[in-house]
């Protein structure tokens, strides 16, 4: 990550969370490998042993990768999102051009205590930024203080 000395890392319960999508996913790949080796004429293990493959490197490989990657940094008049490393993404969303902001909290989430903050901005491109993996209490602290930059710009 370029800068990351200044971000915050994601809760680690996050990188829980990541395995258990990499493990559904894996399971979904290495179903659908094994009906095409129920059914195909051509040589066994042509399907299976490049979905095993993948299987490992979603449930075991890319969660703690991906964890790591992510990162934020909210400052009094900015909100900083990096994810990502062949794929790398930094966002800066000035708080003044917040509209609205949510925390949204799935059963998988809430089974660990943790939420994703969704942040909406005027304009088009990247209106929307997603922090994901937040501890509930940082989400709602986070919001309140964009609530409260907003409220103060108004005034």
């Amino acid at each position: 990550m370029n800068d990351s000395a200044d971000l915050t890392q994601l809760d680690p319960a996050f990188e829980k969370v990541l395995r258990l999508r990499g493990v559904a996913l894996a399971a979904l790949v290495l179903a659908v490998a094994l009906s095409a080796e129920a059914f195909s004429m051509l040589p066994t293990g042509l399907f299976a042993l490049p979905a095993l493959a993948l299987a490992v490197w979603l449930a075991l490989i890319s969660p703690p990768r991906r964890y790591r990657r992510w990162g934020y940094a909210f400052g009094p008049d900015r909100l900083r999102v990096v994810s990502g490393y062949l794929f790398y993404h930094d966002a800066v969303v000035p708080l003044g051009r917040i509209q609205h902001i949510d925390v949204d909290q799935g059963p998988i989430l809430r089974r660990w205590g943790l939420a994703q903050l969704t942040v909406h901005t005027a304009g088009s491109h990247g209106a929307s930024i997603v922090l994901p993996g937040l501890s509930m209490a940082q989400a709602e602290t986070i919001r309140e203080a964009i609530r409260q930059h907003i409220r103060q710009a108004l005034d």
